[in-house]
C-alpha cells in the first residue's frame, strides 16, 4: 500500500473511531465505563494492536493494570519504568518502534515490539491513567498514530 493510502486508512480508522466512541459514550460519567468501553473499540479499530488498555494512577508515581483487550498485561508498572512510566513521568506521548532498545522496558508480553502510550488526564487536567497499545510487528506505530490516539483520548476526558 503507497503511504498516501496508509495516512488515508489511518485517518479514517481514527475518524470513524472518534465518531463510534462519542456516540456509544453520550451521556456515561464512569470511568471504568469508559475505559473498557474505549480499550474495546481502540483494539478493535487497530489492526496491529496486540495489547490495547489503560493503566490507572493509583498511587503518587504508580499505575496500576486498568480495563484492556489482549493478553495477560503488568498488574503494576513505576512511574520509573517502562514506556508506560516514562509516558505517566513525561506527561507526553511515546511512540516505541522497537521496545527492546526502549532503556527500562518492561516486557509483559514478550512477543511485543512495538508500542505507543498516551497520557490521560481528567477534566480538571490531572493525570488518571495512560493509554498503552501494543504491536507484535516492529515499528507498528507513528505520527499519524499518535496524532489520531490524542484525539481520542481528548475524546475520553469529559467522561473520566
Amino acid at each position: 500500500m503507497s503511504e498516501a493510502a496508509t495516512l488515508t486508512t489511518k485517518t479514517t480508522v481514527y475518524t470513524d473511531l472518534q465518531r463510534d466512541l462519542g456516540a456509544v459514550l453520550d451521556g456515561v460519567d464512569d470511568p471504568v465505563t469508559t475505559m473498557s468501553t474505549a480499550a474495546c473499540l481502540i483494539h478493535a479499530a487497530l489492526p496491529a494492536a496486540s495489547w490495547t488498555g489503560f493503566y490507572r494512577v493509583v498511587a503518587p508515581r504508580l499505575l496500576r493494570v486498568g480495563p484492556y483487550q489482549g493478553p495477560l498485561g503488568c498488574i503494576e508498572i513505576p512511574f520509573d519504568q517502562g514506556v508506560c512510566g516514562a509516558a505517566a513521568r513525561e506527561e507526553r506521548t511515546q511512540v516505541v518502534e522497537d521496545v527492546h532498545a526502549f532503556p527500562g522496558h518492561i516486557a509483559c508480553d514478550a512477543d511485543a515490539r512495538s508500542e505507543i502510550v498516551v497520557p490521560v488526564h481528567d477534566a480538571s487536567g490531572e493525570l488518571v491513567a495512560v493509554l498503552d497499545v501494543d504491536s507484535h510487528q516492529p515499528a507498528a506505530f507513528d505520527d499519524e498514530d499518535r496524532e489520531g490516539l490524542e484525539a481520542v483520548v481528548a475524546l475520553l476526558t469529559p467522561h473520566l
